[in-house]
């Protein structure tokens, strides 16, 4: 932000904002998308399919730099649904794989603030079916959308370990910006984080939306589901 404006001690201030008002809580509700959808987080619903989808993992390297897991037992791993589920910060949502109408992972909104118009996506969660495909990117773009285009919030956070190289790579071709470090943040697992912060505002969101809606057309991906234009030259373009 350029502060472009004077107060009467002629100090500079922030862009005004006259209009501004608190934005709503996030309504949990389902997303619908073409190659995804997201429902709400429930054990019930979703805690058999997604054990079932975590299992194709060959080990517990997905879950070094969540906040717990790995989860060898299903009973163990139902009570963990059960006590996520339940919140309602972080909120939680299943991602339904429209194909197979089974839940593939997990994602939340999470240190949701409406009085500033700012929210976080965190505790992204893909099992190998879901993750590089068209709907892990689809599951991301549909709670982008809900924030920016219908609960009208100004900003919109990714925050990691900064040692997740993964994580760090995956919110730059989201179209996240890096604006640091902060160090030792987070104690997790016995052992210090310190934590990557990125973010969207609601004045990246057009270019981006509309990057996201070409990337997302069938005709982008190929008989083998490569896709044919990346999301990075899509912006650029």
């Amino acid at each position: 932000m350029t502060a472009t404006t004077l107060n009467p001690y002629q100090q500079p201030i922030g862009n005004a904002l006259p209009d501004w008002s608190p934005r709503p809580l996030p309504p949990h509700v389902p997303l619908a998308g073409r190659y995804c959808r997201l429902e709400p987080l429930d054990a019930a619903r979703h805690a058999d399919a997604l054990f079932e989808a975590f299992g194709h993992a060959q080990d517990g390297r997905d879950w070094t730099y969540l906040m717990e897991g790995p989860f060898a037992d299903a009973g163990v791993f139902r009570a963990y649904i059960e006590r996520i589920a339940a919140k309602r910060d972080p909120l939680q949502y299943a991602v339904i794989d429209a194909r197979t109408d089974r839940a593939v992972g997990t994602l939340a909104l999470m240190r949701i603030t409406p009085d500033h118009g700012v929210v976080e996506v965190g505790a992204v969660t893909f099992s190998p079916l879901l993750q590089r495909t068209p709907a892990s990117t689809e599951a991301q773009f549909l709670l982008m959308k809900h924030v920016f285009d219908e609960l009208g919030y100004r900003r919109y956070e990714w925050k990691c370990d900064t040692l997740n190289a993964p994580s760090r790579q995956a919110a730059l071709r989201l179209g996240f910006e890096f604006e640091g470090i902060f160090r030792q943040a987070v104690v997790y697992k016995g052992r210090s984080r310190d934590t990557a912060w990125f973010s969207i505002i609601d004045a990246d969101w057009p270019p981006l939306r509309a990057a996201f809606e070409q990337w997302l057309l069938p005709d982008n991906f190929d008989g083998q589901g490569r896709q044919r234009a990346s999301l990075a030259a899509l912006r650029a373009s």
